[in-house]
């Protein structure tokens, strides 16, 4: 361990215990499941703790490739990444993001967990007019005709059941990680704001405001999942892509804002849009196509952390001057990490 990491672990140690005075009282910072696991209370206040302050390393990682990812952000920066993404997908068994790989994902985050990674996980959630596995322009990139939006969020239909049922499945995953104890931040249904998928542009209160509530209700009440931090996920506002607010489900079932960028560089306005929105609560780059830079995240330091989606490895990006600068935090420097280096997984390809 270097100088800089024992002074990072020590900075970010005072600020996860001194959590509740920086941001009011600990009751205060509750995630806004009911009864939340104590894991999930404890990762929601460190993202406090450090908003503001430091930006977290983020990489998303596919089960095909196993670990890979990591050993890829590795080789490039001499640092792993402090957040670790995953997504349970909706393909054919042995694809991109086959459906047959999701014990797998429960079981690396599993991992993952101990090692001291924090674990974000979403879905790309297959129309409920069909059967998985589907294909990703057909399905999730498919539409809903207004009557079958309608029957989706009318309690009692056929679509509206056979969603419970999609729904249900990734229950069943997500329980595990409930039982293991590992929180997981959870961001349904993303990029809303956009008309790209099924669930995209639906606006009003009877839109993707009530498919979020639906889903809220189904896997918190109905399932007692209390070890998720809910993460409102859109997409940056620009032509054709609308504002924040209009799919905003409110404050009393979510716990972060976040937003994807691609192609607007991390403009001010958004950034101002999403701080408008999110008041007190923490914000964060749930998918970003190129890292940000340092002078970037000097200027806009309320970034929790940024998810890097793509393959690190020889892709000319600032991977090393972003993982070394003091406004990020990398793996290394979480303060309940003991190991010295997390395992790699090498897949075999069938």
């Amino acid at each position: 361990m270097n100088f800089r990491q024992i002074t990072f672990w020590l900075f970010t140690g005072l600020l996860y215990i001194g959590a509740s005075s920086l941001f009011g009282s600990e009751v205060s910072i509750q995630p806004v499941t009911p009864n939340p696991s104590p894991e999930a209370v404890k990762l929601l206040k460190y993202i406090y703790s450090i908003s503001g302050k430091h930006t977290l390393t983020g990489q998303h990682c596919v089960p095909l490739v196993g670990s890979t990812r990591l050993a890829g952000v590795h080789k490039q920066t001499n640092h792993y990444p402090a957040v670790f993404g995953q997504d349970f997908g909706f393909s054919a068994p042995g694809t991109w993001d086959g459906i047959n790989y999701r014990q797998q994902i429960v079981d690396e985050a599993i991992r993952r967990h101990h090692e001291g990674f924090i674990i974000t996980i979403m879905w790309h959630a297959v129309r409920p007019i069909e059967e998985e596995p589907v294909t990703f322009k057909e399905s999730i990139q498919g539409e809903l005709t207004d009557q079958q939006w309608q029957d989706l969020i009318t309690s009692g239909t056929e679509i509206n059941e056979r969603w419970k049922s999609q729904v249900d499945v990734i229950a069943f995953f997500l329980k595990q990680l409930r039982d293991a104890g590992v929180p997981v931040l959870w961001r349904p249904y993303h990029e809303m704001n956009g008309n790209w998928f099924w669930w995209g542009k639906k606006a009003g209160d009877t839109g993707y405001k009530k498919l979020y509530r639906m889903l809220f209700e189904r896997l918190v009440n109905f399932h007692k999942l209390n070890n998720l931090i809910w993460v409102f996920n859109a997409n940056e506002v620009k032509a054709y892509v609308d504002p924040y607010e209009k799919y905003y489900p409110g404050h009393d079932v979510v716990d972060i804002l976040a937003t994807d960028v691609y192609s607007e560089g991390f403009n001010q306005m958004n950034y101002d849009q999403l701080l408008a929105l999110a008041g007190d609560k923490p914000i964060a780059l749930g998918e970003v196509g190129t890292v940000p830079s340092q002078e970037k995240l000097r200027s806009q330091p309320r970034w929790t952390w940024f998810m890097y989606w793509f393959e690190p490895s020889g892709i000319r990006q600032p991977f090393r001057a972003i993982y070394d600068c003091d406004e990020t935090l990398t793996w290394e420097e979480l303060p309940w990490v003991k190991i010295a280096q997390p395992k790699i997984h090498y897949p075999i390809l069938k």
